[in-house]
């Protein structure tokens, strides 16, 4: 009512009211945001947290949003109103998800990442399996550091040469498990399994090198467990932990060549009528994650079914082209485009070589 009196407009709307002027109508909706602004700081810092977001939501200021929450403590009253907004209103899908693993745990953590998150950003999906990993990672080597403190004494050969035990918390979880070939024998595991594979599987998301190091030691712990807890996976990832582990070890600069010429194999025998471009997209996007843009580039080109339309794939390999120190990278491209007969993608990379 007190923009509408500012801008001479009756303080209650009518049906018969005359139109308004476009640029009074912009001034009306821009002191609307600003009272949807104003009324939305005053409620979540009053702890009306649902109906705060309410006058918020209209702004699209996740900024402004997460700066508000991130003085809210979450608890089991506003629980639910505090998800919604920071994990499936995307305002803050880290600190929502980590919520959800310390209140829910791994499995519903799990179930809602497979459910809610999968289809998100990449932002969003780096933010959730970050979290996950980190939380099952800690939780696995702290249960399996518990272990192994109570059966290392039946295992003299890990005594240092003064007579003294090694000091557990020193070592990662690879660490743990390298050194006891006996610590998975006989069907023993410490956490579910099939947590272990969803965990492995959703962390190649991941970017930096400690989240790298931190699943290849899980994939590790996997390869011993017994055979009936290796579960198969989808291609190019069917022998799990061993393809994780080639996986893994191509991002940490480990066996590059064998493990990228696996993957290539993949890529050019799975039948992707069956099982889908999946092993053609992981060994191109492996290319391109270890800097091998240029290779991305022709792989790619060189492997894409016949069905697949250029629309689909010209953005990505004008993606990695924009990786790539010089133009060169786009004639490639372009020249597929001309193939393809797909005008719309050859006028992208000319404007993309301009650029």
């Amino acid at each position: 009512m007190r923009v509408r009196h500012g801008l001479s407009l009756p303080l209650v709307a009518g049906d018969d009211d005359d139109p308004i002027a476009n640029d009074v109508e912009q001034q009306f909706e821009a002191g609307l945001l600003d009272a949807c602004r104003e009324a939305g700081i005053m409620l979540i810092q009053d702890g009306k947290i649902g109906e705060g977001w309410m006058y918020l939501r209209p702004l699209a200021d996740n900024e402004l949003a997460n700066q508000l929450l991130s003085k809210v403590e979450i608890t089991d009253d506003n629980y639910d109103e505090m998800i919604h907004i920071l994990l499936h209103e995307g305002v803050d899908v880290r600190r929502g998800y980590r919520a959800v693993l310390d209140h829910q745990g791994t499995c519903n953590s799990i179930t809602l990442f497979d459910q809610a998150i999968v289809g998100r950003s990449k932002q969003d999906r780096q933010a959730a399996a970050g979290e996950l990993l980190d939380h099952f990672y800690s939780e696995l080597t702290s249960m399996v550091r518990d272990d192994v403190s109570q059966r290392d004494k039946d295992h003299p050969e890990l005594q240092n040469q003064d007579g003294s035990w090694p000091k557990l918390d020193d070592q990662t979880l690879g660490d743990l498990v390298a050194a006891r070939k006996w610590l998975l024998q006989d069907g023993v595991y410490h956490l579910d399994t099939t947590h272990l594979s969803a965990v492995v599987r959703n962390a190649a998301v991941l970017d930096d090198e400690q989240a790298w190091q931190k699943a290849r030691e899980l994939v590790a712990y996997g390869r011993r467990l017994h055979h009936e807890f290796q579960y198969p996976g989808d291609e190019p990832f069917v022998d799990f932990y061993p393809a994780y582990a080639a996986y893994y070890d191509v991002l940490l600069g480990t066996h590059v060549d064998a493990g990228l010429n696996q993957f290539k194999r993949k890529a050019e025998t799975v039948d992707s009528d069956q099982h889908g471009t999946s092993a053609i997209e992981t060994y191109v996007d492996l290319l391109h994650r270890i800097g091998r843009h240029s290779d991305a580039i022709s792989e790619a080109i060189r492997l894409v079914p016949d069905d697949v339309p250029s629309q689909q794939i010209v953005p990505l390999l004008l993606d990695y082209a924009s990786h790539c120190q010089d133009t060169d990278a786009y004639q490639p491209i372009a020249d597929y485009c001309k193939k393809q007969n797909d005008v719309l993608g050859f006028t992208a990379v000319m404007h993309a070589m301009k650029a």
